[in-house]
């Protein structure tokens, strides 16, 4: 959700050239316009372009930057929030007088008052923007001090905000400020960088120092400062960002969503192997003795979108293995419905960014309740990583395509890994069922890759639905919460509306929207449920609908009544979602490129949702 990028160099380099490579690597956060605004060292004024639509527009309104003459200047794609996707409300923001220009991620509440009382002062708006607002709020505290003025409007801001700021009087420094929504400062030899994410920046340095809330930084040629809200002094350690570079590049693959499934077995072997040894699971991370995990009362598991997918997979997990009672709730729900946290309570925070910002203020929520709480967390250095009591990484490495894949598998490794190691303290299994566990954990990754050989036959059969309206996804127990991510997938990148339902559900309503020809999925692969599913199956083929099922090999009944299979290998039903969704993202990746749509960029998402 919008991205924001900064150099500042010595030297012959132009900066524009540079935003341009940038934004172009934050494509994925989503957006709908973009802008650069650069100081000109010959005018010594800042010099700006803005443009709606893809990056493309504003490279060629740039001729590829050539045409915005400095070394110093910011960049911006945004995803709008107030106002619609136009020039005048694309970033930068300029005060009047063109010599302040803002690029802001975030939204800020408080704007409505500070807008009239800045027009009431003769203050002119052009945007519907609550951005314009920032700058013009810099332009009437300034007195010469960028860090003085930008604390006293941080003091005066509500909501979230990362700012990237240029001063025309203050030529070649940057100033950044952030409160609630992602941004990092990069340092080279000769250099200094903001954005929003690593990838932007991966190009010309490693080394990355994450910024708390209230702080700002003032960047110059190849140095940077750090301070509070109060401008006192902040020391910051880099950090070294291991990532290979080409982890964040396409590597031949037309999409990085089809690239991202192809990586899950080895993200899912980087998050499982460290955290098994000696035939046993151990999680350093959790720093919780045996005698602390058998004091957890309950667990709550919060999280959005895939990641509460996941969650919900892991409440049957852990209930059904560590006999934990567990609840899992959609964080933009949970701090809103006065949650009863009690004594012994656990949660725990899953997002693949770290930024989520209803997950963050979940967080946030939990602690001030006293919980102890857990980040499950695939960005390092995150909001959510640092301010978790513990956090347990998952290594799926950088996930580019708006829509989860490897990512999400990862979380549900560290679900079942947290599960098992529950279980294990509090008695629910001995050695002999860990072993048992820890091996069928062991053979996913190459399991996983003898689905992806057979992808032809899900991307034939995806060919058949190009132009479906409708599909229905049907499951039980964990099945349901395969369901859950199998119908995200298609309607998030291919605008198919999908809806998942619990199969026992049905008569209580939804079999009604089944007509003729209509599309169903259903997902048998508990074994315990299967016969009761397959009841199911026949009572949406008798109203017409075609059904597609997922089971695991040797259910050999369900091709006696669905009207397609998709078989996935055999492996412990607590863990047979990282199997069983494969084919499901797959199903959602053909439907989309078949409609000829832009898979890793879908309409009106991002990849990392800062704003409530």
């Amino acid at each position: 959700m919008c991205g924001i990028v900064g150099y500042t160099g010595s030297g012959a380099k132009q900066a524009a050239p540079i935003l341009l490579d940038s934004l172009s690597k934050l494509e994925y956060r989503g957006y709908d316009s973009a802008g650069m605004a650069v100081y000109d060292d010959e005018t010594k004024s800042i010099q700006f372009q803005k443009t709606v639509g893809r990056l493309k527009g504003l490279y060629d309104r740039t001729h590829g930057g050539a045409d915005l003459k400095g070394t110093c200047g910011i960049g911006h794609t945004r995803w709008a929030t107030h106002g619609e996707p136009t020039e005048v409300n694309a970033h930068p923001h300029l005060n009047s007088k063109q010599t302040i220009a803002v690029v802001h991620n975030g939204i800020i509440e408080n704007y409505l008052r500070w807008r009239k009382r800045l027009q009431d002062k003769g203050y002119i708006f052009k945007s519907d923007t609550d951005t314009e607002v920032i700058v013009q709020m810099l332009d009437y505290y300034y007195d010469g001090d960028p860090l003085k003025t930008i604390t006293t409007v941080m003091q005066r801001l509500e909501g979230s905000y990362a700012l990237g700021i240029l001063f025309s009087d203050h030529a070649g420094e940057i100033y950044a400020a952030r409160k609630d929504s992602p941004l990092i400062v990069g340092k080279a030899d000769d250099a200094a960088f903001i954005a929003s994410d690593v990838p932007a920046i991966l190009s010309y340095t490693r080394n990355v120092y994450y910024m708390e809330n209230e702080e700002v930084a003032r960047l110059t040629p190849g140095a940077v400062e750090f301070f509070n809200i109060d401008e006192e002094p902040v020391q910051k350690e880099a950090v070294t960002v291991s990532w290979d570079i080409h982890a964040a590049e396409k590597g031949g693959y037309e999409y990085f969503m089809l690239k991202e499934i192809h990586e899950e077995p080895k993200a899912v072997s980087d998050t499982l192997n460290p955290r098994i040894r000696d035939g046993h699971v151990v999680i350093d991370e959790l720093n919780m003795t045996d005698e602390e995990i058998r004091g957890i009362h309950k667990l709550f598991i919060v999280a959005c979108g895939s990641a509460y997918h996941a969650g919900v997979t892991g409440k049957y997990v852990m209930e059904g293995l560590a006999r934990i009672p567990v609840e899992v709730d959609i964080a933009s729900e949970f701090r809103y419905r006065d949650p009863i946290i009690e004594e012994g309570d656990y949660v725990i925070i899953i997002s693949q960014s770290g930024e989520t910002a209803d997950s963050l203020a979940a967080l946030r929520e939990a602690k001030k309740r006293g919980a102890r709480t857990l980040g499950i967390i695939n960005v390092v250095g995150s909001s959510i990583a640092r301010e978790a009591d513990n956090v347990m990484y998952t290594w799926a490495g950088p996930e580019i395509a708006v829509a989860t894949t490897k990512a999400y598998q990862t979380q549900l490794i560290a679900m079942y890994l947290l599960s098992i190691r529950f279980a294990k303290a509090r008695g629910k299994i001995d050695d002999a069922q860990e072993k048992a566990l820890i091996d069928d954990l062991k053979a996913l990754p190459e399991q996983i890759r003898m689905q992806l050989a057979s992808k032809a036959d899900i991307q034939k059969f995806a060919n058949r639905y190009l132009a479906a309206e409708h599909v229905f996804f049907i499951g039980r127990g964990i099945d349901y919460a395969i369901s859950l991510e199998g119908s995200l997938k298609l309607k998030e990148i291919s605008y198919v509306h999908s809806e998942a339902y619990p199969a026992g559900e049905l008569k209580h309503g939804t079999i009604s929207l089944i007509e003729d020809g209509r599309l169903v999925v259903a997902v048998l692969t508990q074994p315990n449920l299967i016969k009761k599913e397959i009841s199911n199956i026949v009572e949406v083929k008798s109203r017409g609908a075609f059904v597609m099922a997922v089971t695991t090999v040797g259910n050999t009944e369900v091709e006696k009544t669905a009207d397609y299979v998709v078989y996935v290998p055999k492996t412990n039903p607590y863990f047979v979602n990282s199997l069983a969704v494969v084919p499901l993202q797959l199903f959602g990746y053909y439907v989309a490129i078949g409609r000829g749509l832009d898979v890793d960029k879908p309409r009106n998402l991002a990849k990392s949702v800062t704003v409530e």
